[in-house]
């Protein structure tokens, strides 16, 4: 088995060259990696969307590639082509965009639900159909994508089916003052997001994310984990919960964080860690809710803190 720690060490150190003070966030960008899930970076522009995900490609040794998402893309314009070659007589496949290890689809909600579709079975299921011919994407396979919450005008919002798609979602907020200190003079010179080199393979992020799921999960922390996805489906001010969908994310999110954390079992705090992003973009609030500032980060908060914590006597007897 790799040394999931060893490794996530590495790379957090690599991408902290380029993105300062952001570490939690790095962690969590690493949880969707080793658990073969995609990330939504929700936050308002400058604040080093783009740059992390360029970071974490450039940390890992993988084919990385950037669409600039607008009105007018077209789904061929990820997923690829078939063109006649009247050499041959015969449709040739050129492949777009979406035939790379990491994938940074800027400001999905810009372009349109035709194009964001185009996104659903490369993000499920790792593969793409055109013209009725089925591509295998080669793995590991993340899709990044961003949005700006702030500026809504000529915007396509996800719908919950896509965003569903998404492992976590992560808002990085502002650097506080020292961090952005140390981002300017960082930037006197030369970018450091040009001079960062690979310092794991695509051969490590495979063997890690094989690696994490062999983390042991005990039945009450199992429990746990639905107990809060179906927390979220009672709630009042729920109007659409987790779904089986959610109880995944959250199990494969808690085994990747005890993992990183160098553990060979997930534990209740495990499961806390990763259960705001996880769930936070799946829960459907009540109009009436929000009308009261309800955030679905209230709900997951209120349900981890009156939920019973699994004890370690009863992990020891599972």
């Amino acid at each position: 088995m790799p040394d999931v720690n060893h490794t996530a060490k590495r790379i957090i150190a690599n991408v902290e060259q380029a993105v300062i003070g952001k570490r939690q966030e790095i962690i969590l960008s690493l949880v969707a990696c080793f658990s073969e899930g995609h990330i939504l970076l929700q936050d308002v522009p400058g604040v080093a969307k783009t740059m992390l995900a360029r970071a974490l490609a450039a940390s890992v040794g993988c084919t990385f590639n950037r669409v600039q998402c607008t009105p007018d893309l077209l789904p061929t314009d990820i997923t690829g082509v078939s063109i006649f070659n009247p050499q041959t007589t015969e449709f040739e496949f050129r492949s777009g965009p979406l035939f790379t290890h990491i994938l940074l689809a800027d400001e999905i909600n810009r372009t349109t639900p035709r194009t964001q579709s185009a996104l659903l079975e490369s993000m499920a299921e790792r593969c793409v159909t055109v013209d009725g011919e089925t591509y295998e994407l080669e793995r590991p396979f993340l899709v990044i994508a961003t949005q700006n919450p702030v500026d809504h005008e000529g915007t396509f919002p996800l719908p919950e089916a896509q965003l569903d798609r998404f492992l976590l979602r992560l808002t990085l907020g502002y650097p506080g003052f020292h961090e952005e200190g140390q981002m300017l003079e960082n930037l006197r010179q030369e970018h450091p997001i040009h001079s960062l080199k690979a310092v794991v393979s695509r051969q490590d992020i495979l063997d890690c994310q094989r690696a994490v799921r062999g983390i042991h999960v005990g039945s009450p922390v199992r429990d746990y984990v639905l107990n809060i996805v179906h927390a979220t489906r009672t709630h009042d001010d729920v109007a659409l919960g987790g779904s089986p969908r959610a109880s995944i994310a959250l199990y494969r999110g808690a085994q990747a964080v005890a993992a990183i954390r160098g553990q060979d079992f997930v534990g209740p705090d495990d499961v806390k860690r990763v259960a705001e992003p996880i769930l936070g973009h799946r829960l459907l609030i009540r109009p009436e809710s929000r009308l009261r500032k309800i955030s679905a980060i209230d709900i997951v908060q209120e349900i981890l803190k009156e939920l019973p914590v699994p004890t370690m006597e009863s992990q020891s007897g599972a």
